[in-house]
Protein backbone atom coordinates (compact mmCIF):
# COMPACT_ATOMS: atom_id res chain seq x y z
CA UNK A 1 0.00 0.00 0.00
CA UNK A 2 1.35 3.09 -1.32
CA UNK A 3 -0.46 5.51 1.66
CA UNK A 4 -0.21 3.16 4.53
CA UNK A 5 -3.37 3.55 7.11
CA UNK A 6 -5.59 5.66 4.72
CA UNK A 7 -8.05 2.89 4.27
CA UNK A 8 -8.97 -0.24 5.15
CA UNK A 9 -10.75 -3.20 3.65
CA UNK A 10 -14.04 -4.00 4.89
CA UNK A 11 -15.35 -6.47 2.31
CA UNK A 12 -13.92 -7.85 -0.79
CA UNK A 13 -16.18 -9.63 -3.25
CA UNK A 14 -14.51 -11.28 -6.68
CA UNK A 15 -16.20 -13.55 -9.28
CA UNK A 16 -14.69 -13.60 -13.09
CA UNK A 17 -14.55 -10.46 -13.79
CA UNK A 18 -16.09 -8.00 -11.36
CA UNK A 19 -14.62 -6.97 -7.89
CA UNK A 20 -16.40 -5.30 -5.69
CA UNK A 21 -14.49 -3.90 -2.39
CA UNK A 22 -16.20 -1.96 0.49
CA UNK A 23 -13.40 0.40 2.45
CA UNK A 24 -13.31 2.26 5.30
CA UNK A 25 -11.41 5.58 5.28
CA UNK A 26 -9.06 6.47 8.50
CA UNK A 27 -10.22 10.16 8.69
CA UNK A 28 -7.18 10.20 11.07
CA UNK A 29 -4.99 10.15 8.32
CA UNK A 30 -2.20 12.72 7.38
CA UNK A 31 -3.32 13.30 4.23
CA UNK A 32 -7.11 14.53 5.50
CA UNK A 33 -5.29 17.24 7.49
CA UNK A 34 -3.48 18.78 4.52
CA UNK A 35 -6.40 18.23 2.13
CA UNK A 36 -8.16 20.34 3.50
CA UNK A 37 -7.97 21.75 6.91
CA UNK A 38 -11.54 21.64 8.57
CA UNK A 39 -13.02 20.37 5.53
CA UNK A 40 -11.42 16.96 4.65
CA UNK A 41 -11.71 15.38 1.11
CA UNK A 42 -10.72 12.34 -0.29
CA UNK A 43 -7.86 13.11 -3.08
CA UNK A 44 -8.57 12.14 -6.23
CA UNK A 45 -4.93 10.92 -7.05
CA UNK A 46 -5.22 8.79 -3.64
CA UNK A 47 -8.41 7.54 -5.14
CA UNK A 48 -6.52 6.40 -8.17
CA UNK A 49 -3.53 4.66 -6.30
CA UNK A 50 -6.68 3.06 -4.66
CA UNK A 51 -8.02 1.59 -7.47
CA UNK A 52 -4.68 0.61 -8.47
CA UNK A 53 -3.74 -1.12 -5.99
CA UNK A 54 -7.12 -3.14 -5.65
CA UNK A 55 -6.88 -3.82 -8.85
CA UNK A 56 -3.44 -5.52 -8.36
CA UNK A 57 -5.21 -7.39 -5.71
CA UNK A 58 -8.06 -8.91 -7.60
CA UNK A 59 -5.15 -9.80 -10.85
CA UNK A 60 -2.47 -10.67 -8.64
CA UNK A 61 -0.36 -9.06 -10.87
CA UNK A 62 2.08 -5.83 -10.74
CA UNK A 63 0.62 -2.97 -12.43
CA UNK A 64 1.63 0.89 -13.63
CA UNK A 65 -1.47 2.44 -14.78
CA UNK A 66 -0.82 3.60 -18.40
CA UNK A 67 -3.91 5.46 -19.34
CA UNK A 68 -6.85 7.20 -17.38
CA UNK A 69 -9.41 8.30 -19.52
CA UNK A 70 -13.24 9.27 -18.65
CA UNK A 71 -12.41 10.49 -15.05
CA UNK A 72 -15.21 11.44 -13.63
CA UNK A 73 -15.80 13.29 -10.12
CA UNK A 74 -19.08 13.84 -9.49
CA UNK A 75 -19.06 13.93 -5.51
CA UNK A 76 -16.87 14.97 -3.10
CA UNK A 77 -15.77 11.89 -0.23
CA UNK A 78 -15.58 13.80 2.65
CA UNK A 79 -14.49 10.84 5.40
CA UNK A 80 -15.89 12.79 8.79
CA UNK A 81 -19.56 12.31 7.33
CA UNK A 82 -18.92 9.18 4.65
CA UNK A 83 -15.77 7.28 5.87
CA UNK A 84 -17.48 3.94 4.17
CA UNK A 85 -16.94 3.85 0.54
CA UNK A 86 -17.82 1.35 -2.45
CA UNK A 87 -15.53 0.41 -5.46
CA UNK A 88 -17.16 -1.76 -7.92
CA UNK A 89 -14.05 -2.96 -10.83
CA UNK A 90 -14.88 -4.28 -14.41
CA UNK A 91 -11.57 -5.93 -15.53
CA UNK A 92 -10.49 -7.64 -18.73
CA UNK A 93 -7.09 -8.17 -19.59
CA UNK A 94 -6.29 -7.85 -23.15
CA UNK A 95 -2.44 -9.03 -24.26
CA UNK A 96 -0.05 -6.78 -22.06
CA UNK A 97 -2.45 -4.83 -20.13
CA UNK A 98 -5.24 -4.87 -17.70
CA UNK A 99 -8.27 -3.13 -18.34
CA UNK A 100 -10.61 -1.48 -15.50
CA UNK A 101 -13.63 0.15 -15.42
CA UNK A 102 -14.44 1.75 -12.05
CA UNK A 103 -16.85 2.96 -9.84
CA UNK A 104 -17.02 4.80 -6.60
CA UNK A 105 -19.77 5.44 -4.41
CA UNK A 106 -20.90 5.72 -0.70
CA UNK A 107 -24.43 5.43 0.35
CA UNK A 108 -26.55 6.10 -2.91
CA UNK A 109 -24.02 8.36 -4.29
CA UNK A 110 -22.05 7.94 -7.28
CA UNK A 111 -18.68 9.84 -6.35
CA UNK A 112 -16.14 8.79 -8.90
CA UNK A 113 -16.34 7.03 -12.88
CA UNK A 114 -13.07 6.26 -14.37
CA UNK A 115 -11.98 4.01 -17.41
CA UNK A 116 -7.98 2.69 -16.75
CA UNK A 117 -5.11 0.69 -18.66
CA UNK A 118 -2.71 -0.55 -16.77
CA UNK A 119 0.34 -2.07 -18.16
CA UNK A 120 1.54 -5.54 -16.24
CA UNK A 121 4.75 -5.23 -14.68
CA UNK A 122 5.39 -8.79 -13.43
Amino acid sequence: MLIEGLYSIINFEQDAHNVTVLVKLHKEHEVFKGHFPGNPVMPGVCMIQMIKELTEQATGKELFLSVASNIKFMAIINPEQNDTIRLTLAISEEEELIKVKNTVSFEDTLALKLSASFKILS
